[in-house]
C-alpha cells in the first residue's frame, strides 16, 4: 500500500481548516466560562463578597486544568494508537456535551450544593477534552502541513484558539447590547454555552471527513509501542524541554488574555462593556499576527521568535502591568494590552510546531500533549487564581514579577535548545516514509 499521499495545497488547507474549526469551538466553549464568570459566579457560588465569588469560579477554572494532563495522556495515547482524526472527533464531542450540561444546570438556589458539584464535574470532563485537543491538534497540523510551510500552517492552532476566545467575547458584547445586566445575571449567561454545544455538533460532522495523516498510517497504525509510556520514557530531554518552553508561555498567555479582562475591571477601573471591546480588538490583531510570525519562522527558524518572547516577557511584563493599573483611557489600555499580546505571540505562533518537531511519529501526540498538559495544569490554570489571591492579600504587584520570572525561566530553555526546524523529527519521518514507498515500488 502506498502510504505517502500527494496532496495539493488546497487539499492540505482543507484538512487544516477542518481540524482548526474544531479547535476553535473547543476553545470557545472553554473561554465562555472565563468570559461570563462575572455573570454566573453568584448562580453557583453565592457570597456577599464579589471577589470571593470570582475566586470560587477561578478555582473551578483551575480544577478543569487539573484534568488536562490526564486528558493529554489518555487522548494522546489514543491518537498515537488509533489515529489523529479519531482523537480529535472524540474530544470535540465531549466538549459539546459539557457545554450543554452547564447551560441546563439549575442555580444554587434551585438545587443547592448539587449545582456547583455538577459544574465542577462537567469542567473536569471539559478539561479532559481540551487536554487531548492540544497535543493531537499540534501533531495533526504539523504532519499534514507541507514541509516548507509547517510554521505557517501550525500557527493556525493559535489562530483558531484565539478565534474561539474572540467568538466568546463577540457573543458577550452582543448579549451586553441586547440584554440588561439583570437579564445577563439571570439567564443570559446560559446562551453562549448553548451556542458552543450546537457549534461543536457542526464541527463534529466536519472532523469525520478529515483525512488521516500519512505519518500515522505509515508508522503508527500497526505499531504495538506507539503511544506508550515506555516509549515516551526514551525521550526525557524532549519531555522536559516541552515543559520548560511551555512554563513561561502558558503563564504569559493567560496573564495577558484571560486575566487581563478582569484586571482592567477590578484594578484599572474601566467599564465592563468597554473592557470587552478592548479585549476583542486587541485579540483580533493578535490573531492576525499568528500566521505572519509562523511564516517568518519558516524563513529564519523557530528559536529567534521564542527568544523574542523570553526577552520581551522578562523585560516588559512589569512595566506593562504597572502602567495599565493607572491608566484612565481606553486607548492607553488597548495599547498596553496589545504590547503584551505581541510579545506573547512570539511564543504562541510557533510553540505547536516546535514541540511536534521534537518527537517521532509513534509518540508525537503523547509527547507533545502530556508535558504541555502537566505544565498548564500546574501553572497556566492557576494564573487567574494566583492573581486574585495576591490582589485580595494586597500584594497584586507581585503577580507582575511572577509572570516576568516565568518568561525568564523559559528564556533559559530557549537559549540552550537546538533550532527544531533544522533538527526536526518530522523531517526524519518524511525521509523514512519516502524510502518505504521507494522500496515498495522497487519490489513490485
Amino acid at each position: 500500500m502506498d502510504h505517502a499521499t500527494k496532496r495539493t495545497e488546497r487539499q492540505i488547507a482543507a484538512n487544516i481548516l477542518k481540524g482548526s474549526l474544531g479547535n476553535m469551538i473547543e476553545w470557545f466553549d472553554w473561554y465562555v466560562y472565563a468570559s461570563f464568570a462575572i455573570y454566573f459566579s453568584a448562580a453557583f457560588f453565592p457570597a456577599e463578597n464579589k471577589t470571593a465569588e470570582l475566586l470560587s469560579t477561578a478555582a473551578v477554572f483551575a480544577v478543569g486544568f487539573l484534568m488536562r494532563p490526564i486528558g493529554s495522556f489518555v487522548m494522546g495515547r489514543f491518537a498515537d494508537r488509533k489515529g489523529r482524526r479519531a482523537s480529535l472527533t472524540l474530544s470535540v464531542s465531549i466538549m459539546a456535551a459539557g457545554s450543554m450540561v452547564i447551560a441546563l444546570t439549575p442555580s444554587f438556589k434551585a438545587i443547592g450544593v448539587w449545582s456547583p458539584i455538577i459544574l465542577v464535574v462537567t469542567r473536569l470532563f471539559q478539561g479532559l477534552s481540551l487536554g487531548g485537543e492540544y497535543g493531537t491538534s499540534a501533531t495533526y497540523l504539523s504532519e499534514m502541513a507541507s514541509p516548507k510551510r509547517r510554521g505557517f500552517y501550525s500557527s493556525f492552532q493559535y489562530v483558531t484558539l484565539i478565534s474561539g476566545q474572540l467568538f466568546a467575547l463577540l457573543v458577550q458584547i452582543i448579549l451586553q447590547k441586547v440584554l440588561t445586566n439583570a437579564q445577563l445575571f439571570a439567564f443570559g449567561w446560559r446562551i453562549p454555552f448553548v451556542v458552543g454545544a450546537f457549534g461543536a455538533l457542526g464541527v463534529l460532522w466536519l472532523r469525520l471527513s478529515m483525512e488521516e495523516s500519512d505519518q500515522f498510517k505509515a508508522k503508527n497504525k500497526n505499531s504495538a509501542k506507539a503511544g506508550t509510556l515506555t516509549l515516551l520514557a526514551k525521550y526525557p530531554k524532549q519531555f522536559f524541554t516541552v515543559m520548560g518552553l511551555t512554563f513561561g508561555g502558558t503563564i504569559g498567555f493567560y496573564a495577558f488574555t484571560t486575566y487581563l479582562q478582569k484586571f482592567m475591571i477590578t484594578t484599572t477601573g474601566l467599564n465592563t462593556r468597554l473592557v470587552s471591546v478592548i479585549n476583542f480588538f486587541a485579540l483580533l490583531i493578535m490573531l492576525i499576527i499568528q500566521p505572519i510570525f509562523g511564516h517568518i519562522s519558516d524563513k529564519i527558524g523557530r528559536k529567534p521568535l521564542l527568544m523574542c518572547f523570553g526577552i520581551g516577557g522578562t523585560i516588559f511584563t512589569v512595566p506593562i502591568f504597572s502602567l495599565l493599573a493607572h491608566v484612565h483611557t481606553a486607548w492607553a489600555a488597548f495599547a498596553l494590552m496589545l504590547c503584551g499580546l505581541v510579545i506573547v505571540s512570539c511564543y504562541t505562533s510557533v510553540n505547536a510546531i516546535v514541540k511536534a518537531e521534537l518527537f517521532p511519529s509513534e509518540i508525537r501526540a503523547l509527547g507533545v500533549g502530556f508535558p504541555y498538559g502537566l505544565t498548564c495544569a500546574i501553572f497556566g490554570g492557576t494564573v487567574e487564581y494566583v492573581a486574585l489571591w495576591l490582589r485580595s492579600a494586597g500584594l497584586e504587584s507581585l503577580f507582575y514579577y511572577y509572570v516576568a520570572f516565568a518568561a525568564f525561566v523559559s528564556l533559559i530553555v530557549y537559549w540552550h535548545m537546538l533550532e527544531t526546524s533544522t533538527a526536526s523529527e518530522i523531517n526524519v519521518d518524511s525521509v523514512t516514509d519516502a524510502e518505504l514507498q521507494s522500496t515498495q515500488v522497487e519490489g513490485r
